[in-house]
């Protein structure tokens, strides 16, 4: 593992040691898809000059028009990323500009901006991501199916039979991993057939969020080389579980003092009562926060569901908070961290990061409580009796999860303003544009339910 780097200089003199000869410049659209441009090492001084410009309006929504000026993806030293499969090959992670000024459309600019108001408190924000992922082939009619034709085991979860056949993959990008410096602790095949999942340490928000956009990168990557591919959507098979990014999140103080832990917490959890707080405000904001964790039409159909043929749904139903206990949106595994499992692999993780504080830290700033957790099987809870409690249930889809938040106001200010107005807005847009071209289209479920009925 290099050393921070904070420099163009200190950037080209790793660059050289490392053998690099092209960088990758690359952002993340709203979406969260990589886009990049590949800058030989004889025009580093061009690319942190003035940066790699691109079309806006082509690279995805990102607030532009086909009349709009060059985005320019301005390098950050500090996110160099050597290519471990690719000798001689770099990734920097870029902050978009417009005529010399950050782009308020750029997920990653949003981040940095909530990521200032933290440290203008004096607080630092860690975060550990859990991507879970597929492994699959397209078949000759279009449709998808496992990688693995002999994964079918009904409960398949730890399989260390299913994990031996995809070792060669999974042990490859363990390996890289650790190249990078990102220390991976493990590897395991999932609660569905073909789903895997690939852990590395935490770090602060920002870096978490660079090396998520990175790893997907590298997932599909390497799927591809091997004759798969890889998919981190939420619901690919109905009948399966899907797939989660649990972000685990616990505040500092800048003098790296945890905040969140304390062994004298009377409920037992090992939480103290700013980290309470912090997590009544994820609450408080769920049903809203869930158009950005969980952005896609595709997500609704992993959460709320019963029990897949394949293991459980592991997918939250309702805000609610617990101690170690995954039928909880909200999970205090151990003392001092709080993992979301209210977020799923269709995640920008720059927006989820984001929209996730600003909720915690609202939860800090009123002084709430989320009360005492949780300890039901919530799973298995009659919705009726859920209901009678006052415990929210999550928006049954992505229609109703955006017209919470556009109601948010606390959300709506921590993903900022742009030229034309609040970016949340236009989040909601797209994700409306998104949900009725879904909803307009016939799915072989109506042709069968209803061609002769009648």
């Amino acid at each position: 593992m290099t050393a921070t780097i904070s420099s163009a200089d200190q950037l080209l003199e790793q660059a050289r040691h490392d053998g690099i000869e092209f960088f990758f410049a690359m952002f993340v659209d709203m979406h969260g898809k990589p886009c990049a441009k590949m800058v030989p090492v004889e025009a580093f001084d061009v690319l942190m000059g003035g940066g790699a410009g691109f079309a806006g309006f082509a690279a995805g929504p990102l607030g532009q028009t086909p009349a709009d000026p060059d985005l320019i993806a301005v390098p950050d030293p500090a996110s160099y990323t050597p290519v471990p499969w690719q000798p001689g090959l770099a990734v920097v992670h870029c902050d978009v500009h417009v005529e010399g000024e950050p782009w308020p459309y750029s997920p990653r600019v949003i981040l940095k901006h909530m990521l200032d108001r933290l440290a203008d408190r004096g607080i630092v924000l860690n975060v550990g991501a859990e991507a879970e992922y597929m492994l699959v082939r397209r078949r000759a009619d279009g449709g998808i199916e496992l990688a693995d034709e002999l994964d079918t085991a009904k409960a398949p979860c730890y399989d260390a039979k299913a994990l031996t056949r995809m070792y060669d993959h999974l042990t490859t990008v363990s390996r890289y991993l650790n190249t990078l410096g990102w220390s991976n602790y493990a590897n395991d095949h999932e609660d569905g057939n073909g789903q895997f999942e690939q852990n590395f340490r935490y770090a602060d928000a920002l870096t978490t969020a660079d090396r998520m956009i990175f790893f997907r990168y590298m997932v599909h990557t390497l799927a591809h080389r091997a004759g798969m591919a890889a998919t981190f959507m939420p619901k690919p098979f109905a009948n399966l579980t899907g797939n989660g990014l649990h972000l685990h999140s616990s505040l500092w103080d800048a003098g790296g003092r945890d905040l969140f832990t304390d062994h004298h917490d009377p409920r037992g959890l090992g939480m103290s009562p700013l980290g309470y707080s912090y997590v009544a405000g994820v609450l408080d904001h769920a049903p809203a926060l869930v158009a950005v964790t969980c952005p896609t039409v595709n997500s609704y159909k992993r959460m709320g569901v019963g029990a897949p043929q394949s293991g459980a749904t592991w997918a939250p139903v309702y805000a609610t908070y617990g101690g170690n206990n995954r039928t909880q949106m909200l999970r205090i595994p151990d003392a001092g961290r709080v993992e979301n499992r209210g977020c799923d692999g269709s995640a920008n993780p720059y927006l989820a990061i984001t929209a996730m504080a600003a909720a915690g830290m609202d939860g800090v700033d009123r002084g709430l409580d989320p009360g005492e957790p949780n300890r039901d099987n919530l799973f298995l809870a009659d919705p009726a009796a859920v209901a009678a409690r006052g415990i929210a249930p999550m928006p049954p889809t992505l229609a109703h999860a955006v017209d919470r938040l556009v109601d948010d106001a606390v959300l709506r200010d921590a993903l900022g303003k742009t030229p034309h107005g609040d970016y949340v807005d236009y989040f909601a847009k797209v994700k409306r544009d998104e949900f009725f071209a879904y909803h307009a289209a016939v799915s072989p479920w109506e042709i069968d339910q209803y061609l002769t009925l009648y």
